[in-house]
C-alpha cells in the first residue's frame, strides 16, 4: 500500500467527541474510552439543570480546551461554569455508577435520565 502526501492546503476536521457502540441495550453514544452518555429531560435546550449534588453522580461530558462546536455538537456551561458538551442542543453526562466501558446503568434512573442514541 502506497502512502500518499498531504496536499500544504490540506486541514483536519474535528472529530466528533463521541462515538456509537453496540451494547445489551442496543446502540449508544459513549465517550471516547466507551463510557455510555445521558440526557437529563430536565434540561433544556443548550442548558445544564444538573447542579453541584446532580453532577457528583452525574459527571457532566466536559469538553476538552479549545474544543470547538461541530454539526449537531455544541457547547454549553454545567451549572459550575464549566464547559460540556452536547448533541443536538442536549447537555450529555456520565454516571458514576457504569464502572465499565458499556454499562447502561443510568439509562432510566429516577424516569428522566436516558442513554445517549
Amino acid at each position: 500500500m502506497q502512502r500518499t502526501s498531504r496536499p500544504s492546503s490540506w486541514c483536519a476536521f474535528a472529530a466528533e467527541p463521541a462515538k456509537m457502540v453496540d451494547t445489551k441495550v442496543g446502540k449508544v453514544m459513549t465517550t471516547e474510552t466507551g463510557m455510555t452518555l445521558y440526557t437529563f429531560d430536565k434540561d433544556s435546550k443548550g442548558k445544564s439543570n444538573c447542579d453541584a449534588d446532580c453532577l457528583k453522580i452525574w459527571p457532566a461530558f466536559h469538553a476538552a480546551a479549545k474544543s470547538k462546536a461541530v454539526g449537531e455538537w455544541s457547547l454549553v456551561n454545567d451549572t459550575a461554569g464549566k464547559e460540556m458538551w452536547a448533541y443536538d442542543g442536549k447537555p450529555l453526562y456520565t454516571y458514576a455508577e457504569d464502572k465499565k466501558a458499556g454499562d447502561v446503568k443510568g439509562d432510566g434512573v429516577n424516569g428522566v435520565w436516558r442513554r445517549a442514541k
